[in-house]
């Protein structure tokens, strides 16, 4: 028999009826069944998996080999037996419940051959609401490394591998690890390989969440993936000497797998549960989280990975509580430095330094869902109307650059998702017109802004857009009406009415609209002339 181009490594527990489609797949595969071996490994199975792995190997009794084990609570062992058994060139490894697109394996062991590859990472994406990270996935790249580019946050097991290489380095899956076996294995893999291929141009492999959420990753307590993740941290940091490139990997581990141990889920922890979470991710962070990465962290996950590290564990959980409950804390500007006002600031028994809580990276959103209009309406003096604003601003401190302005047209595409954004460093800033007032929250948690703005007799629908200063940068906040009842549109002037209105758009921002009550009538070619012109504005 002669040898098959590749090897496909199943480790099954009780994946049906997801399995059948995974099988299909996999004999459906436009490499040939002649070039492909197909080693699964039933791990206990107490559903039909068993019996529809025997039913293929009855069909398929010359690419399929099945062997049946007692169940070991993982995949590791199940796929470590397989390869036991592989003998194909390369080797793959597919989710029993996940299944494959018709040419991926003939268009990876295709790269591999012309590219000399060691690793061939084919596209992936999720069904049924599984999440599948997709930055590195952006064209065909013929070499990549794993210090510099997305592959770290893509490190399941689910590419084609050099078996040689495999065997070489005697690379194996460690079975004492309930959740991330495959991270080792393929992260020893990638330091190991002569080259790593990423291929884009095809969906090779779709990876299926379970209706009932049965698959492991979904299924594990936070103690099991804190140890989980210490064990693979490890791991790398013996493969990797310390500097940017274990940096470049551990990341991964700092932005991901640490962090979601410190989510919303966190307070609702038994007290004894959350003070070992505290210990084992302080214990991480103390060994692999430099200052260059602590540099590269929002100041969200940095106070939590602070408060963790200091063991402050009820400052933690009011941080996540508070936040989860009212959104993200005000921000506290001094000259040009913004501080997340998160429990434990400043805080003697705590001991963080300042740094840990100051922001660093674009706040716009924070700004953006941190900003309140409390009321509105007009004020009239004869010819002269004003609206009067009453704003709640997110930050407090020096906020004496925050006024309000009219800005003409819609908010760039480049805003952030609840419309705030950070002013390119060459833009023109809006000059601030009207009065205005700042003065501390009563609770001390924010600014509140009177703004007085002269409205102009003229034809016009400008957006009600707040300006401020934070950590050196302007920020473009639109103002929401968040639900509240607006002034009645109004006439004013006799000279030459005209009519305002206050009014949510289609996004909920305020805008501001003023037009002449009556205007003489015009002939076609000026009708046209305003019909381009009013088009051309938005």
């Amino acid at each position: 028999m002669t040898t098959p181009d590749v090897t496909v490594v199943v480790a099954v527990y009780n994946t049906m009826p997801y399995l059948t489609e995974c099988l299909n797949s996999l004999v459906g595969q436009s490499i040939g069944l002649d070039r492909l071996q197909v080693v699964a490994v039933d791990d206990g199975s107490t559903d039909d998996s068993g019996e529809e792995l025997d039913r293929f190997a009855q069909l398929y009794p010359d690419t399929f080999t099945v062997v049946h084990q007692a169940n070991s609570g993982g995949p590791a062992a199940p796929s470590n037996r397989a390869l036991d058994l592989a003998t194909g060139r390369f080797v793959y490894f597919i989710g029993s419940d996940d299944h494959l697109g018709e040419e991926a394996l003939e268009r990876m062991v295709a790269c591999a051959d012309a590219n000399e590859s060691d690793v061939v990472v084919g596209k992936m994406v999720g069904t049924n609401g599984r999440y599948v990270h997709q930055k590195l996935y952006t064209g065909d790249r013929p070499e990549i490394s794993l210090y510099d580019s997305e592959l770290p946050y893509t490190l399941a097991n689910t590419k084609l591998f050099r078996r040689e290489l495999v065997e070489k380095h005697g690379l194996r899956f460690p079975e004492d690890l309930p959740v991330g076996s495959d991270q080792p294995f393929t992260i020893e893999a990638c330091v190991r390989a002569r080259r790593i291929s990423v291929l884009s141009d095809y969906t090779y492999y779709y990876a299926v969440k379970r209706g009932d959420a049965s698959n492991i990753t979904y299924r594990a307590n936070h103690l099991a993936r804190l140890r989980c993740t210490a064990r693979i941290m490890e791991h790398t940091a013996g493969l990797i000497p310390p500097g940017p490139r274990r940096d470049a990997v551990l990341k991964r581990h700092f932005d991901w797998e640490l962090s979601k141990l410190l989510q919303k889920d966190f307070p609702a922890l038994d007290p004894d549960t959350r003070r070992q979470v505290c210990e084992g991710v302080g214990a991480l962070l103390e060994a692999y989280y430099t200052d260059e990465l602590r540099a590269g962290t929002g100041v969200k996950r940095r106070v939590r990975f602070g408060l963790a590290r200091r063991g402050a564990v009820d400052e933690l959980t009011r941080a996540i509580a508070d936040e989860t409950a009212h959104g993200a804390p005000p921000f506290l500007l001094e000259g040009k430095h913004a501080f997340a006002l998160y429990p434990g600031f400043r805080d003697p028994a705590v001991g963080l330094d300042d740094h840990w809580y100051e922001a660093r990276e674009s706040v716009a959103g924070r700004l953006a869902n941190g900003t309140k209009l409390e009321s509105a309406e007009w004020e009239q003096s004869g010819e002269k109307l004003t609206l009067a604003l009453k704003l709640r601003l997110g930050v407090s401190g020096d906020t004496s650059s925050a006024f309000v302005a009219l800005a003409q047209g819609a908010m760039p595409k480049t805003a952030d998702k609840p419309g705030a954004r950070k002013l390119p460093e060459d833009a023109l800033r809006p000059k601030a017109v009207g009065e205005f007032t700042r003065k501390p929250a009563e609770d001390g948690t924010g600014t509140l802004l009177g703004a007085r703005i002269p409205v102009e007799s003229v034809r016009a629908k400008r957006g009600v857009r707040v300006y401020v200063d934070v950590a050196g940068a302007t920020y473009e906040i639109p103002v929401r009406t968040e639900g509240l009842p607006m002034p009645l549109a109004r006439r004013w002037g006799s000279t030459t009415p005209h009519r305002v209105a206050a009014s949510p758009n289609t996004k909920g921002r305020l805008v501001i609209t003023t037009a002449p009550l009556w205007e003489p009538k015009l002939g076609v070619g000026a009708r046209l002339r305003r019909a381009l012109s009013s088009s051309k504005r938005k």
